[in-house]
């Protein structure tokens, strides 16, 4: 009886820990599919932070992430990225009154679906959770594009494509040489002239419709 029950105690550690580690699944999931909130983006980040910090208490972690937590943001900022550019861009084919932008919005959409196979491809073989929409702030930049027509679309999309290629291109920098995870920095880098021929599309497009040439909206009253 006493060699029973002395058994019986060494399995209740392992039986404590399986629990723990699926109710730190289950919390995962729960995020991911957005019981954190509306920001699919948010919740893509919780989840991967929750399964990562989880995996540091596992002897034996199978189908972990295998990236730190800065290399699985940068995965996840990378997919939601892709996803605006293809829904800004889509909005451009169908809003822009010039035909060079209605073009530029139809390679947006072109090259960053791809990117974003690409990028969904690398989160599968890392166990990496993506957004399956863009962010809160994202989509109000969406919705403020989509009210506007003609010239007034085109001046205000050509403005923010040359802001976010501009961030992408520091963020994608910053990744291929400090990120930890190689195939990430592979990946990081390979689209760094991509990014750039896009920016100096963008720029080719600010000079087209004179933007340069425009005075700066006047700083708010303090």
């Amino acid at each position: 009886m006493a060699w029973l029950l002395g058994s019986q105690s060494k399995r209740l550690p392992m039986r404590n820990l399986l629990f723990s580690c699926l109710g730190l699944a289950f919390l995962a999931l729960f995020s991911a599919c957005g019981g954190g909130g509306s920001d699919a983006v948010k919740n893509a980040k919780d989840s991967n932070a929750a399964r990562i910090d989880s995996q540091a208490t596992m002897e034996r972690p199978s189908d972990t992430i295998a990236l730190s937590k800065p290399d699985a943001d940068f995965l996840v900022n990378a997919a939601s990225g892709a996803m605006l550019e293809v829904n800004l861009g889509r909005l451009a084919e169908t809003h822009a009154a010039n035909p060079r932008v209605k073009d530029f919005g139809a390679m947006m959409v072109k090259d960053h679906s791809e990117g974003l196979e690409k990028i969904k491809h690398l989160a599968t073989r890392k166990h990496v959770v993506l957004p399956d929409s863009v962010s809160e702030h994202q989509q109000k930049e969406v919705n403020n594009l989509e009210k506007k027509k003609g010239g007034d679309f085109d001046r205000a999309y050509v403005r923010l494509m040359v802001s976010d290629h501009k961030s992408d291109i520091s963020e994608f920098q910053k990744q291929a040489s400090e990120g930890r995870d190689s195939f990430t920095r592979v990946f990081a880098s390979g689209s760094l002239q991509m990014l750039g021929r896009h920016l100096d599309s963008a720029n080719s497009l600010v000079s087209l419709l004179g933007l340069n040439r425009m005075p700066a909206a006047p700083a708010p009253p303090h």
